[in-house]
């Protein structure tokens, strides 16, 4: 059997109607995981639902619309999802916001509040949500994606970078709580990646310039560049690590 074979194993995955969490998904079903699509829009969830339904069989994957914001629709997310398929052994956390681009010293509180609310706390809500089963059972891979943007800072996204900095720190915390009990809690740390929601960045000449200059491939990343690390950390490939980061950035952080 594969190292990175997922067969009797469910992953929920937020964020997960496009970019980097739709391609997680789609590759955690390639390896034979019930996969939960989820994001804002329950259309867009069911609509990549439906194409993996119709590419690796009925029942592959579950559409559950929650907002990250809201602490009743994640607890919904977890309800559904082990009502249609059981324990979770896996849960991504993909979602995340960045409503803010600019100096730290002219960002507004509610849009500095709703990055860390979203990209840090809701992060810790859903992982408690899934950890207690995982717990007593003994099993589970927590998979926080997180960003180079957490290991340096920026005059664009500075408290973006702060949220994903907070997040490295979550799985190291949380590695150390359920380690004993065989939970692993890991981090994945994209470099700039041709996703709508990085849009921002590789749309502008000037951003993706800079950012190309100090990456040796010279190109930003594709989306299912990164699904490959979550297969990793998520199966039995990834067993003993722990606590740790990914980067995946074409170089970016070495120059």
């Amino acid at each position: 059997m594969s190292l990175f074979d997922l067969k009797g194993k469910t992953a929920i995955i937020t964020g997960s109607s496009r970019g980097i969490g739709k391609a997680i998904a789609e590759e955690m079903a390639v390896h034979g995981a019930k996969v939960v699509i989820s994001s804002r829009k329950m259309a867009a969830c069911v609509e990549v639902a439906d194409e993996l339904n119709a590419k690796h069989g009925e029942g592959t994957a579950l559409a559950v619309a929650a907002n990250i914001s809201s602490k009743d629709e994640l607890q919904n997310l977890v309800d559904e999802t082990t009502r249609h398929f059981g324990d979770v052994h896996v849960l991504v956390c993909n979602a995340a916001s960045n409503p803010y681009y600019g100096p730290m010293a002219d960002i507004e509180d509610e849009q500095f509040t709703k990055i860390l609310q979203n990209n840090v706390v809701s992060n810790n809500w859903l992982i408690g949500m899934v950890s207690p089963q995982m717990l007593e059972r003994k099993d589970g891979a927590i998979v926080i994606v997180s960003s180079i943007g957490g290991l340096k800072g920026s005059p664009i996204i500075g408290a973006y970078c702060i949220s994903k900095a907070a997040d490295f720190q979550l799985a190291r915390n949380m590695a150390v709580e359920y380690g004993s009990h065989n939970v692993r809690v890991n981090c994945i740390a994209p470099g700039l990646i041709k996703t709508d929601f990085a849009k921002a960045l590789w749309e502008n000449p000037d951003n993706l310039k800079r950012a190309l200059i100090t990456t040796p491939m010279g190109r930003i990343g594709e989306p299912e560049e990164i699904a490959g690390a979550a297969v990793f950390l998520a199966s039995k490939a990834g067993s003993y690590m722990n606590g740790q980061q990914i980067v995946i950035d074409g170089g970016q952080t070495i120059t």
